[in-house]
């Protein structure tokens, strides 16, 4: 009778009572709501009193009854923890249901009116932008050619991984121009314009790649890598020496850079201008485009390293030099720049465009030529002025 006395009128609930609330917690929803209501709303389970309410809600348990928090509280071990609160609908609440929620036609006329013509015209822009992705997109989807040659450089190829690639040339040009690109920056540089001379507009006017335009990127980096790879057998590096700012000959920057938009010009309209690639003939009808090839590749090599023979720093020429290519042409490496321009549009079968690339190379390197061999003439006098008597040819022999 004590202990049972001391059980009624303690504010701990026994052992095998606390199992059987456990039991009961178990019986759904219902109880495990009114369990955290009873806990955030400052009530504690008290066995002092009996109440018909709790007898139904907790058959097993006797004397249930709900106190208020703020009496004095003695349980043995601290009220149960719950993850429902008052609070959980508003911390749930989802932006975008809510938007719909409040969304009505007065709410939209407001908007419409706040509007400024500086949104407007975003707002289109956004929407033109959208519409032309959506259509761009389905279209190269259901482009045959993409399902027919299985190409993803045709959706992927010459936008995403071709301007990535600009950009990152872009970067490694300032780089080199402030004398801080490494080897691999300055490759970086030569892959990004050879990708967009040779690489982005066949891909952008057939649908895919295949054939000549990437024979074309390989002999082009390996064409325009001579000079370097001859700084690297003299010197051991590919960096350029200090020398004399004299022969730093180049022609405005104007000039330069209506050089570059024409070659990339001329490029583009060879692409335009030719047949699809897989319409362009191959075997043996491609052996003199390949005996062109390595006319070019071994006039500029012979004449690079002629030049680097009687030169100092390379750059710095000591004498007057009339051996190899120099023999017939008096700037055979100009002249084997202009033949490969030439050769890659004979490649793609693009007549009108080589006679554009041809013309445009001349009228810049004549420029050049000119700056040049005045230098020389103030350099070497007499004995440049007998070359050129001897060679009266600048770039093409017999012709100019």
């Amino acid at each position: 009778m004590e202990a049972a006395s001391v059980l009624l009128h303690s504010r701990t609930v026994p052992v095998g009572s606390r199992l059987d609330l456990q039991r009961a917690r178990s019986r759904g929803h219902f109880i495990k709501h009114l369990r955290c209501g009873e806990h955030t709303s400052g009530f504690h389970l008290d066995r002092t009193a009996n109440s018909s309410q709790s007898s139904f809600l907790f058959p097993n348990v006797s004397n249930v009854s709900l106190v208020p928090a703020k009496r004095a509280r003695t349980h043995l071990l601290p009220p149960l923890r719950c993850s429902y609160s008052s609070n959980a609908a508003a911390e749930s609440r989802n932006p975008i249901t809510e938007l719909f929620q409040n969304l009505s036609l007065e709410a939209v006329k407001e908007k419409i009116v706040q509007l400024t013509p500086i949104d407007v015209v975003k707002l289109s822009g956004i929407l033109s932008l959208s519409v032309a992705a959506a259509k761009w997109t389905v279209r190269s989807l259901l482009n045959p050619f993409f399902w027919m040659y299985f190409s993803w450089s045709w959706l992927f190829w010459p936008w995403i991984v071709a301007i990535a690639l600009a950009i990152y040339g872009l970067y490694c040009l300032r780089k080199h121009l402030r004398g801080e690109a490494n080897i691999f920056e300055q490759l970086a540089v030569v892959t990004s314009a050879f990708a967009w001379l040779t690489l982005v507009p066949p891909a952008h006017f057939n649908g895919y790649l295949e054939g000549w335009p990437f024979v074309f990127f390989f002999v082009y980096h390996y064409f325009f890598f001579f000079n370097v790879s001859v700084r690297r057998r003299l010197y051991g590096d590919y960096y350029a020496r200090p020398h004399d700012p004299k022969w730093d000959i180049d022609p405005p920057k104007w000039q330069r850079l209506l050089f570059c938009v024409g070659v990339m010009v001329g490029h583009w309209l060879a692409a335009l201008e030719g047949p699809e690639l897989h319409r362009i003939p191959g075997g043996w009808s491609n052996v003199g485009v390949w005996v062109l090839i390595l006319i070019t590749i071994l006039m500029h090599y012979n004449s690079t390293l002629y030049l680097a023979k009687y030169s100092e720093k390379v750059v710095v020429p000591t004498a007057v030099v009339q051996f190899g290519p120099y023999r017939w042409v008096r700037h055979p490496i100009y002249a084997s720049t202009v033949l490969l321009f030439a050769a890659y549009c004979i490649a793609l079968r693009a007549p009108l465009s080589l006679l554009f690339v041809v013309a445009v190379c001349l009228l810049y390197y004549q420029q050049k030529a000119k700056l040049e061999e005045a230098v020389m003439v103030e350099t070497f006098g007499e004995r440049y002025l007998e070359y050129a008597g001897k060679v009266k040819y600048k770039f093409i022999p017999l012709v100019y």
